[in-house]
């Protein structure tokens, strides 16, 4: 008499699904080639600017969103609010160039569960992303000092020794960096969807914050800072 065997069926683990954003094709298609190579995670889109991150998350439901904060059209740290304000769940994960004692308690405010710079990203961008979509974040040990001791110590107001840049709000901040990389008031405001009235009164409450007496010392200064940290 044959005993039929029972079929045994085989889990697959469900792949940790990426959406990159970016706005250089070149970086995309590289992050995309290193993470693709590995089993677990699939890069299921990528997009350019923040219009089109939002629909491709509609449409694709990425477990792991990579977000740069310079974007063709809009910016990374509107896009982490954005997404955040719908309600979704997706984990969110920085990949930037910009200076991460700038940015990436900002990002954390915003929503976002990692910042990552664009310099260890190769090394790390896999570890980066297998974290972030566990629950957990990533961070460099700076930044995670850094957020803890805001955690303790709560809305406390910044020491005296913070930079003046420190305290200004994330829109004035990216109105400030625009303006240092040499972008003219209408330049921005297509940038941002903002009308150039808008910027005309950031550029104002820039100058009264960083007690800049006109457009061109503003102006100056903001140079001077996109150059130091470039």
């Amino acid at each position: 008499m044959t005993v039929a065997r029972k079929k045994t069926s085989v889990v697959t683990p469900r792949k940790i699904r990426v959406l990159i954003v970016d706005d250089h094709p070149v970086v995309r298609h590289g992050f995309a080639q290193r993470l693709n190579v590995e089993t677990d995670i699939e890069v299921c889109g990528d997009a350019g600017a923040a219009h089109e991150a939002l629909r491709q998350a509609d449409a694709l439901q990425p477990n792991v969103i990579m977000v740069d904060i310079s974007l063709e059209e809009g910016s990374g740290l509107d896009l982490i609010k954005d997404l955040k304000s719908r309600g979704d769940d997706v984990r969110i994960l920085v990949v930037s160039s910009h200076d991460e004692d700038v940015y990436a308690e900002r990002c954390l405010r915003a929503g976002a569960h990692g910042y990552l710079h664009k310099g260890q990203a190769i090394d790390r961008i896999v570890e980066a992303v297998r974290q972030v979509a566990r629950g957990g974040y990533y961070l460099s040990s700076d930044v995670a000092s850094r957020a803890l001791k805001l955690a303790l110590v709560g809305n406390a107001a910044p020491a005296p020794s913070s930079s003046p840049v420190d305290l200004l709000s994330d829109r004035e901040l990216q109105v400030f960096e625009l303006l240092g990389q040499g972008m003219t008031v209408n330049g921005i405001a297509d940038k941002l969807f903002l009308s150039p009235k808008t910027i005309e009164t950031y550029r104002a409450h820039l100058k009264l914050k960083l007690n800049l007496a006109n457009s061109s010392a503003l102006l100056r200064h903001a140079m001077q800072w996109v150059l130091e940290r470039a």
